[in-house]
């Protein structure tokens, strides 16, 4: 047997033939298992952060006509579900699947990317959190009021175009006027503590779709779903409902404003900033910042 120094040429070559296919094989193993790894929460975060900033840059026109689109969208949710109460037999079972139509504005709206209200509780805080100054502050409340305004000026025009009209069927319509009396039989403080849940599974669904790709439909079906099954408190959509029996004249705009909107808004509200605060810009700042 021939000592390695005087192996020949083409000994050499093919061990190093082997060792570079190995190593080939090695980084292309690896680059799999990086591929099949989900992203980091940081990654989120920074995804999360530049959209927050691309919104924060939006006019005040841009964000008004997106915010009435999904106010008007969001009425869906309740004739959908409208719809399905309807239809089924008053039995135990039914709530499981009407409130499935609850979950139709929530889609309509996120995969056609309009404005509402409740995801910028996430998206526009991280910037403001990263770059605390008044001029972001400004601007995060600029943002809010216009996309509140609108997103309610959208759900009062839809409540109203289905109480005063005949654009559904009368069956339909008494469907939609229990489904709407269903908002008012809690006290403030309980609207307040669900409007708190609302906004937090609402902020969570917001973290997790950037990277849900073939999964996002679900995503937004499975969460909303369980925010209408639960009857939380959602400042738009259960602002449609309440809406429409101030139009048929069963609720006063003041029983509105105090009952409703005004403890479902400072839930959606905490609930949505406390899990940026706690989960998101606290778990993962130094890691996108470092000092």
């Amino acid at each position: 047997m021939l000592p390695l120094a005087n192996a020949p040429a083409s000994v050499f070559n093919l061990v190093t033939t082997k060792r570079d296919a190995a190593t080939v094989g090695m980084k292309a193993d690896q680059q799999e298992a990086e591929q099949r790894t989900s992203p980091g929460g940081h990654i989120l975060y920074m995804a999360i952060q530049t959209e927050g900033e691309h919104e924060l840059e939006r006019t005040n026109s841009a964000l008004a006509w997106s915010a009435l689109a999904a106010g008007l969208s969001m009425g869906f949710s309740l004739l959908s579900e409208g719809l399905l109460r309807a239809h089924l037999p008053d039995m135990p079972w039914r709530p499981l699947i009407t409130k499935f139509g609850y979950s139709v504005g929530f889609l309509i709206v996120i995969l056609g990317r309009q404005q509402l209200f409740t995801e910028n509780t996430l998206t526009v805080i991280l910037p403001l959190l990263r770059k605390w100054n008044f001029a972001t502050l400004a601007n995060v409340a600029r943002l809010w009021g216009i996309v509140l305004a609108a997103n309610l000026l959208g759900a009062f025009v839809f409540a109203w175009v289905l109480a005063m009209t005949n654009a559904v069927s009368p069956e339909i319509r008494q469907a939609i006027t229990e489904i709407a009396r269903d908002a008012y039989r809690t006290d403030p403080g309980t609207v307040l503590l669900r409007g708190i849940f609302a906004g937090w599974l609402i902020a969570l669904m917001v973290w997790l779709l950037p990277f849900a790709e073939a999964g996002r439909l679900w995503m937004i079906i499975i969460l909303t779903y369980i925010v209408g099954l639960a009857q939380f408190s959602h400042i738009i959509a259960g602002s449609v409902d309440a809406l429409y029996l101030v139009a048929v004249g069963e609720k006063t705009l003041g029983n509105y404003l105090f009952g409703y909107m005004l403890p479902t808004l400072a839930g959606n509200i905490a609930g949505g900033v406390s899990l940026v605060a706690a989960f998101a810009h606290a778990q993962f700042i130094e890691r996108v910042n470092p000092k």
